[in-house]
């Protein structure tokens, strides 16, 4: 849908700190299917974390990717995923090496543009539910660039620059 919009792109690169900034000037925004799903495994038995059993948790990913695009059906104007179905379905293809891309279909389309966070190592930090290192981020970064346009999106790279400017740009590339 033309009005999804997916920022994504490198854990670490300030995509969660952007979409605050979206939310604060007004838009609806999603917040990451992962980072939900690892807060609420913590909080239980932890069996779909992402460094405990990768592939329960990309399962999970994309069933919850799937429930929240349908759940911004009833939100108006431009609505911001901080990651979105592609980012589970590809995190899930590459651990299992299952179809999960192909699966998608064009029924669950985002915009045309994918803003995509580059690696930042000066602002990239583990957190609890960020456990993996700075390596495991760039390659899941390089995967998602090669999957992206594969799947017909034009790829955006956001600049490595202050919050605001990082919203203002995305705000102006869409309207061009």
């Amino acid at each position: 849908m033309e009005r999804f919009v997916v920022i994504s792109g490198c854990s670490g690169g300030g995509k969660s700190t952007l979409l605050m900034e979206l939310a604060r000037r007004g838009h609806p925004v999603v917040d990451e299917p992962g980072r939900r799903i690892v807060k609420e495994e913590l909080e239980g038995e932890g069996a779909a974390l992402p460094w405990v059993n990768g592939v329960a948790f990309a399962r999970r990913a994309v069933e919850l990717a799937l429930a929240d695009r349908a759940a911004a059906n009833r939100l108006s104007g431009w609505v911001f995923f901080d990651r979105g179905l592609v980012d589970a379905a590809a995190a899930l293809q590459h651990l299992t090496g299952e179809p999960a891309l192909a699966a998608l279909g064009e029924a669950h389309r985002y915009h045309k543009r994918v803003f995509i966070t580059p690696p930042w190592p000066e602002i990239y930090v583990e957190d609890p539910e960020r456990r993996h290192g700075f390596d495991d981020a760039v390659a899941e970064y390089e995967r998602l660039v090669e999957v992206y346009p594969s799947r017909g999106y034009d790829v955006v790279m956001l600049p490595k620059a202050e919050t605001a400017e990082r919203a203002d740009f995305v705000m102006r590339t869409l309207r061009s």
